[in-house]
């Protein structure tokens, strides 16, 4: 059974080595698998291809740069006699030699992919690391995400990053200060029907980055409203800003990623008006 498409391998990926014990997130940097074990602070990382190739060699030559536990993993086909993916064990000999580690995943009709690792990764090749700061720049993306949101291996999609995930939290705790400004402006006007209503009750438009941050636990959340990168936002005077309706619709398309967040975050307290 032959697979249409390389993320189809990250499932049964994240499977095997969430059972050997790591902590798995795909598309971290441009990797298509990074895991992380508790204790260790080597990450693993996995680039999938759907055949063996030249591409693929050179994806994971670039990755010993910031780590030497690095995996090539294809899909084994019970198909293609004789063709260059068959040749296990020439392949395997060059992984070796390079100091990666190569696996397969078999697909069936009718029972689950089978995970086969034909060499780990070893320190023996030339292909020492270099990079330490692309390095460090990978293991703080992976901390810095609350779970793993992407499919590794995917092509053309918005992934979910780390800046992502602040970006929604800030969006959130603005949403909900204009929904509590909207709440209150309606009861101003109510009371201001009446006679002992105060002339002017209705808050000022938008909320403040401080205010947000507070709520939100983003300590970046003033830099997010201010470079609004993603357009969410839109400041209606000095310090104030709402939402604007693709930041509403961001909020409806990552509803899950914000869940996660649901029973550790402050987001469901009311934020306070600035007036």
């Amino acid at each position: 059974m032959a697979i249409k498409h390389e993320a189809e391998l990250y499932a049964p990926l994240k499977a095997f080595f969430e059972l050997h014990g790591y902590i798995v997130k795909g598309e971290v940097r441009n990797c298509d698998l990074v895991g992380m074990k508790e204790g260790e602070n080597e990450p693993l990382i996995v680039e999938m291809k759907k055949t063996f190739n030249l591409a693929l060699l050179l994806q994971g030559l670039e990755r010993l740069k910031m780590s030497s536990n690095v995996y090539l993993a294809v899909e084994k086909s019970r198909a293609k006699k004789g063709a260059v993916n068959q040749r296990w064990t020439e392949l395997r000999g060059l992984c070796l030699k390079l100091g990666l580690g190569l696996i397969t995943v078999t697909f069936y009709k009718t029972k689950s992919p089978f995970v086969e690792v034909l060499c780990e990764p070893g320190e023996e090749s030339g292909f020492g690391r270099n990079a330490p700061r692309r390095r460090e720049r990978l293991l703080m993306e992976f901390r810095e995400r609350s779970g793993d949101y992407n499919t590794g291996g995917v092509t053309r999609a918005k992934l979910v990053t780390a800046y992502r995930e602040k970006a929604l939290r800030v969006a959130a705790a603005v949403s909900r200060a204009c929904e509590a400004q909207e709440a209150e402006a309606f009861s101003a006007g109510y009371k201001k029907a009446s006679k002992n209503a105060k002339k002017n009750a209705g808050p000022k438009p938008g909320v403040s980055p401080a205010s947000v941050r507070d709520v939100s636990g983003v300590g970046s959340a003033a830099a997010i409203l201010q470079r609004n990168y993603y357009g969410w936002f839109a400041r209606v005077e000095r310090g104030r800003y709402v939402l604007t309706e693709a930041g509403r619709l961001a909020l409806n398309d990552y509803a899950a990623v914000l869940e996660t967040h649901a029973g550790t975050e402050r987001l469901p307290l009311p934020l306070p008006i600035n007036r």
